[in-house]
């Protein structure tokens, strides 16, 4: 367990003491959200979650809090820290990447919060696919291509898909699909969806988006696994497939049309 400074001494004036998850955003640290930020801040007590979390972030963290890094350890211990904080009358920032409502193994521990009565609160964040289709430029609901985005991952060496939930099932939709904590299988990824979108359909690979080190990768479901390979890609990555990526005749939206009744 990584900490820096004892923090004890520190206790909020801030009201009723709580826990706040914290979306810390997809990996630039002036992505976070202003309400994001003041939690750092003013919380003497900061849990984060490893090198997702960018670095620049803790050091808004006010002077002699006591920081944890949870990249190691289990649920039992980060719901300890927790816990002993908020005994002591200390405020918690739990920083999780991206938004916490997404993949973010939030949810459990909410509810051993909510068993133990101790109340929290959460601040969205930036989540990493929307940083992604920045950095791509793209709109991923676009006019007559596409108006439902699938956020998606694969069961290898995670928990298992819920029934119905498979790649196959869902690809059916040709829905604009986003896949995160995927690339490491990227081979039978793509290969699952070319049934249903066809391996023309257009595929990019966004690793590390909003870092100064981010990688973009554009091929086809046919080709863009040797292109990931190739470039030594192999986490921090999401996968986004769908015809939205290189559509460029489409209807105008019908938001701004001239014949929609203002």
């Amino acid at each position: 367990m990584a900490s820096r400074n004892a923090g004890d001494d520190l206790v909020s004036e801030k009201g009723p003491h709580v826990i706040r998850f914290v979306g810390a955003g997809p990996g630039a640290a002036d992505l976070i959200t202003v309400r994001g930020q003041r939690v750092i801040e003013t919380s003497p007590v900061c849990l984060y979650a490893g090198s997702l979390v960018p670095a620049e972030l803790l050091d808004r963290c006010p002077p002699g809090a006591r920081i944890v890094d949870t990249a190691n350890l289990n649920l039992g211990q980060i719901l300890a820290e927790m816990t002993r904080a908020h005994e002591q009358g200390l405020d918690v920032a739990r920083l999780h990447s991206g938004d916490p409502s997404v993949f973010s193994a939030m949810a459990e521990q909410m509810r051993r919060l909510d068993a133990a009565g101790v109340p929290y609160e959460v601040v969205p964040g930036v989540p990493a696919f929307a940083a992604a289709a920045a950095s791509l430029r793209r709109e991923l609901t676009v006019p007559g291509v596409a108006q439902t985005i699938i956020l998606t991952r694969t069961s290898e060496r995670a928990t298992p898909m819920p029934p119905g939930e498979d790649l196959t099932t869902l690809g059916r939709s040709r829905a604009t699909m986003v896949l995160h904590l995927a690339v490491q299988r990227i081979e039978p990824v793509t290969a699952e969806l070319a049934g249903s979108y066809g391996s023309d359909c257009p595929v990019a690979v966004i690793a590390y988006a909003s870092r100064a080190d981010e990688v973009i990768i554009r091929g086809t479901l046919g080709d863009i696994s040797d292109m990931v390979r190739a470039a030594g890609v192999k986490r921090t990555a999401v996968i986004i497939v769908g015809r939205v990526l290189t559509a460029a005749q489409f209807p105008d939206s019908h938001l701004y049309s001239v014949a929609r009744a203002r």
